[in-house]
């Protein structure tokens, strides 16, 4: 029994971190989740993980409680527990187009652009009870 809740609660963290339905709380909360048991694999107390982190053992907690922190202290907390590198796959450095990268001619893209010209109106709705 002990077995297939562990896997249940391992699938629950598995599906809400890649969910894109899943509310904010929940994915920080599987995200905090995910981290304790980083810091635990590698055996290090929560005031132990500040210490190397440079951040308050009561920002590690509320972190790995699932509440909303500064990106900073995120950041500082994974390169102690050596996920940093793992960031690359959370935000990988976009492609670019062969077209794109000829209109650009070797530039880089600074900002987005806005729409041209107006904006499209939906066409207009009905039941479809006025058609004979």
């Amino acid at each position: 029994m002990y077995y297939i809740l562990k896997y249940s609660l391992r699938y629950h963290y598995r599906y809400f971190m890649t969910s894109s339905h899943a509310s904010d709380h929940a994915v920080l909360q599987a995200l905090g989740a995910r981290l304790a048991r980083h810091r635990l694999n590698r055996n290090l107390t929560q005031a132990a993980l500040a210490a190397q982190a440079g951040v308050s053992t009561l920002t590690v907690q509320r972190i790995e409680q699932g509440h909303s922190s500064q990106a900073a202290n995120l950041v500082r907390i994974l390169r102690a527990l050596g996920l940093l590198d793992n960031l690359d796959a959370l935000v990988p450095e976009p492609a670019i187009s062969p077209i794109q990268q000829a209109r650009m001619r070797g530039r880089v893209r600074q900002r987005a652009s806005s729409r041209s010209g107006k904006p499209e109106r939906p066409a207009d709705w009905s039941w479809g009870d006025d058609e004979p």
